[in-house]
């Protein structure tokens, strides 16, 4: 497969342009969240536990930029902004969700307690 170039930056494969619009600790957490409703940035940052700020400031910009998310900026006192997911972003939820099973079976495999996240499955699976 041929090199190719995108916004000034030489990928090698499909793969690694993938991972590099959705890869890392929070860019899918984020995503898996907006994939059934919409959150302010305050009821994101409560429900990933570890993310800075920054981080999770940086994570939304990246996300709107590359357009799977959307920022909704009401003009309001005190500001509102609620973030949502676009249509480009929900074609990345079935591959956030196998990535996600991928990573449940391994920790099986490894003997690392998976009950939280199975039952989390189950749950929305209900819905």
């Amino acid at each position: 497969m041929p090199d190719f170039l995108y916004k000034g930056k030489v990928y090698y494969n499909p793969v690694e342009f993938a991972m590099d619009r959705l890869g890392g600790t929070w860019k899918m957490p984020i995503l898996w969240r907006l994939k059934d409703k919409v959150y302010r940035y305050s009821q994101l940052k409560k429900s990933i536990a570890h993310i800075s700020d920054k981080m999770l400031t940086t994570q939304l910009r990246e996300l709107e930029s590359d357009g799977f998310i959307h920022r909704e900026v009401y003009p309001v006192v005190p500001p509102k902004v609620e973030y949502s997911i676009t249509e480009k972003g929900k074609t990345a939820i079935p591959i956030v969700d196998t990535i996600r099973n991928f990573g449940i079976h391994l920790m099986e495999i490894e003997g690392i307690d998976v009950e939280h996240y199975v039952e989390e499955k189950k749950a929305q699976h209900k819905k």
